[in-house]
């Protein structure tokens, strides 16, 4: 990372907002990092270190602040991207999981055929709280034969405990709150 930007200072561009999306939730809004181009290219560069020398051969970022992140974290690793939205969102024939939120339930979908068996999947977030997405998001990696060889995400909400939901799964978080 660029010294301007090391983990404090990319700490202190995450801004909070009381309340948001109901009472007692705390949303970390990214958007300052993604306003500072050495910001974002630090960010991106802390997410995929843990993953550089590993068999990735497909990332997947959940929707939607994931395929913020994910693009380019494939590009560095010369792989292809997969996008995991919201249910609703993709044509064709998915699969579907639903999962449990900080702050209530969705489903998310995948494309049939988006990763292939037998392929290693990098799950992209920008935030891991309950584990809920990432463990949903697995289980359609896991679906369609793939093979997940771990999760980054940006910020992690370490009092949420949501690693606890992922089992053994290797995920890297660039800040912790």
């Amino acid at each position: 990372m660029k010294e301007r930007f090391d983990l404090k200072s990319l700490k202190s561009l995450v801004a909070d907002f009381q309340d948001f999306p109901q009472p007692g939730v705390t949303f970390r809004d990214i958007s300052p990092v993604l306003a500072e181009p050495e910001a974002f290219a630090a960010t991106i560069e802390a997410m995929v270190s843990n993953f550089q020398h590993s068999s990735v051969t497909r990332v997947a970022g959940i929707e939607s602040r994931g395929f913020l992140f994910g693009p380019s974290i494939a590009a560095i690793l010369g792989v292809g991207f997969c996008p995991i939205r919201k249910a609703g969102k993709l044509p064709g024939e998915t699969i579907t999981e639903k999962y449990g939120l900080e702050y209530g339930s969705d489903t998310l979908e995948m494309s049939v055929g988006a990763i292939s068996s037998g392929d290693s999947v990098l799950l992209v977030d920008d935030v891991l709280a309950t584990g809920g997405t990432l463990a949903a998001a697995t289980r359609l990696v896991r679906t369609a034969g793939a093979v997940v060889v771990g999760a980054t995400v940006f910020i992690e909400l370490d009092s949420l405990k949501g690693r606890e939901q992922l089992g053994a799964l290797n995920v890297a978080a660039v800040i912790h709150y």
